[in-house]
């Protein structure tokens, strides 16, 4: 009798146990999305870096989402972005986007849709995406793009280079390329 009361008592544990667990995948579902959410959401924002007291960069945009709540910490600007950064000698340049995260993290800013890069002295790239590493004062893509000056006009599909363009490899290149065949005595 003791062994029939005990595998009673097991079934109806058993019993408890599987028809008490229900499918919590949406409560879990519900959860994530709310942490999710920004921390913070700011409109007509403007953003300056700085280094040793210089403006290296200032950053404005319509609308920011701070989602620095999260592990991996970011802010995202759908509604676009305007960057200006300045070299040591004060000159201006300019990236503008359509969309943009800056990962807090890596400190790089992945600017997407109608990049356009503006220099002091008339270059322009344009591109579908460009990522900036705001402390290398980096550039890069994979992306198709396009890139013209006094002495440069082509097109290729990755870029890497320093933001004055003095340093940069490319994929394969289109388009045309003035090269001075002259010897320097």
């Amino acid at each position: 009798m003791n062994n029939q009361v005990r595998v009673l008592w097991n079934f109806s544990l058993i019993f408890i146990i599987f028809f008490s667990c229900e499918d919590n995948s949406k409560i879990l579902n519900e959860i994530n999305l709310e942490s999710q959410e920004p921390v913070g959401i700011a409109n007509q924002i403007k953003m300056i870096y700085t280094d040793s007291t210089k403006i290296k960069a200032i950053l404005t945009a319509p609308k920011h989402l701070d989602y620095t709540n999260l592990t991996f910490k970011y802010s995202t600007f759908p509604e676009g972005l305007k960057v200006d950064f300045f070299d040591e000698f004060g000159n201006k340049n300019q990236a503008i986007s359509d969309y943009g995260i800056l990962y807090n993290t890596t400190k790089i800013l992945d600017l997407k849709g109608n990049v356009i890069l503006k220099s002091f002295d008339g270059s322009e790239l344009n591109t579908s995406q460009l990522f900036w590493d705001i402390e290398r004062e980096w550039l890069f893509t994979e992306k198709y793009f396009t890139f013209k000056d006094s002495s440069y006009d082509f097109q290729a599909y990755r870029l890497d280079a320093n933001k004055e363009f003095t340093k940069f490899q490319t994929g394969e290149l289109v388009g045309k390329i003035m090269v001075n065949d002259s010897i320097d005595n």
